[in-house]
């Protein structure tokens, strides 16, 4: 049987993208149709309040990226906590990118905060630390797309550290068999980064801009970090 995953889309694209690349979880809808364990997707985009029904089960949760601050105070990042952390105590396996990365880390007793080392965009190379039997195929770095100045600067106590940098030492982790989490974008295409980079151009160095554009010329690999994900959600399962 097919994954069941609800993804909590916990932002809504830019005015002048949004047409061309709909949200962030068709992006996911998207990637994971490109990766071999068969899945079903529901999306609910809690800044809007919206929110599975309560008799509505699901093999793992997504929390996707978003340009507010996991560790901020709208009403709709603590109702999205507060949801989270029942699911956690529920069991409920949960995957975390960017944002939900950074809040899954907060929830369960990490510390997230806006970065020192200053934004991160475009393509990043990270080391793996860490290879656990879902991680197939996996080499010793990882190439992914990144847009986030936030970043967790503490991993929570019963996490395992599974990618990191000099830029980014918390870059991916999980927790057992249940959280998997990572800072960077599976879900992004080259096309994607580089147009919100040129809609954001004024808010970077000038440096930093073109060093981001420039690695755009490198592959990435969020075809593989989706597979993870599946067979992260997929480990344990009867047949």
């Amino acid at each position: 049987m097919p994954q069941r995953i609800c993804i909590l889309e916990t932002d809504h694209l830019r005015p002048q993208l949004a047409d061309q690349y709909k949200g962030y979880g068709h992006m996911f809808q998207q990637l994971f149709s490109k990766q071999p364990i068969e899945a079903d997707f529901e999306v609910y985009n809690v800044v809007n309040g919206e929110y599975p029904p309560e008799d509505r089960r699901y093999d793992a949760y997504l929390i996707t990226g978003s340009k507010a601050d996991s560790f901020g105070s709208d009403p709709w990042i603590l109702n999205l906590r507060d949801y989270v952390r029942a699911l956690y105590e529920r069991g409920e396996k949960l995957l975390g990118v960017c944002f939900g990365h950074q809040l899954l880390a907060l929830i369960l007793g990490g510390y997230t905060e806006r970065a020192e080392q200053g934004w991160g965009i475009g393509v990043h190379r990270y080391q793996i630390t860490s290879k656990p039997s879902w991680m197939e195929p996996a080499g010793e770095t990882l190439d992914m797309l990144i847009y986030h100045q936030d970043q967790v600067t503490r991993l929570p106590e019963n996490a395992t550290l599974i990618a990191t940098s000099e830029f980014c030492p918390n870059a991916a982790y999980h927790i057992g068999d249940q959280v998997l989490c990572f800072q960077g974008h599976p879900e992004f295409i080259h096309d994607y980064t580089r147009d919100l980079l040129n809609l954001r151009r004024e808010s970077y160095e000038p440096a930093v801009y073109e060093q981001a554009v420039q690695s755009l010329a490198q592959e990435q690999q969020g075809r593989a970090v989706a597979e993870w994900m599946m067979r992260f959600v997929a480990q344990g399962k009867a047949a």
